[in-house]
């Protein structure tokens, strides 16, 4: 499994649903080029028992990452009628009504593969030719930033029973808006709001001295 940072976020065009019941047969990140930066993340399957729990938090969070100018997209490897059926199923009865960022289906699991997330490999079974699956079919709980050129400038993974923290992929949409309007970096646990600092010898003395 590699790093994607710094590189170009591998293109996929895939049926997604959006705005909670819309079919979209070739959803892409190219439409977001030059005006959004993207957190697509990857979680297992649909009607699972964590999963639900993030989703909603990014939905609850959606208005948030929109004042930042960036999208919010989901994508597991279910059908896009199991996604429609999620997301027609209330919150109390398991599912995920309500959620209104687009969900992308990845069902022959070439989006997870291509972003280094899938839980598992294909083999050639030397017996018979065919190829078989050795692992989980799912994707982990993979996050990533991808900014306005489409370049991916964050990753985080996370083994199928831990839930991600949608509030610290919030901040480091922050912590990229700042730096790239700024020039300055951003030190260890910054926040929104808080100071940066110059990447050389004296940037870092006089945030030291501030700090202490």
């Amino acid at each position: 499994m590699k790093t994607l940072i710094g590189e170009k976020a591998p293109a996929f065009k895939a049926t997604a649903v959006v705005a909670g019941s819309e079919f979209i047969d070739d959803f892409s990140l190219e439409q977001y080029k030059g005006t959004k930066n993207i957190v697509l993340f990857f979680y297992p399957l649909d009607f699972t028992f964590v999963c639900p729990t993030e989703l909603l938090d990014f939905q609850g969070k959606l208005i948030e990452f929109e004042k930042r100018d960036a999208v919010v997209i989901g994508c597991s490897v279910d059908s896009h009628f199991c996604h429609w059926a999620w997301l027609n199923t209330l919150p109390k009865d398991g599912g995920i009504k309500g959620v209104t960022y687009p969900l992308i289906s990845d069902l022959d699991k070439t989006i997870a593969n291509s972003y280094g997330v899938l839980a598992g490999q294909y083999s050639l079974d030397k017996d018979n030719g065919e190829l078989i699956f050795n692992g989980n079919p799912v994707a982990y709980r993979g996050l990533f930033l991808i900014d306005k050129q489409n370049v991916v400038r964050h990753q985080v993974i996370n083994d199928l029973p831990l839930g991600r923290s949608v509030g610290e992929a919030l901040r480091m949409v922050d912590a990229l808006n700042f730096h790239e309007e700024n020039g300055e970096v951003c030190p260890a646990n910054w926040k929104n709001g808080e100071e940066g600092l110059v990447a050389d010898a004296k940037g870092i003395a006089d945030y030291q001295s501030k700090r202490h």
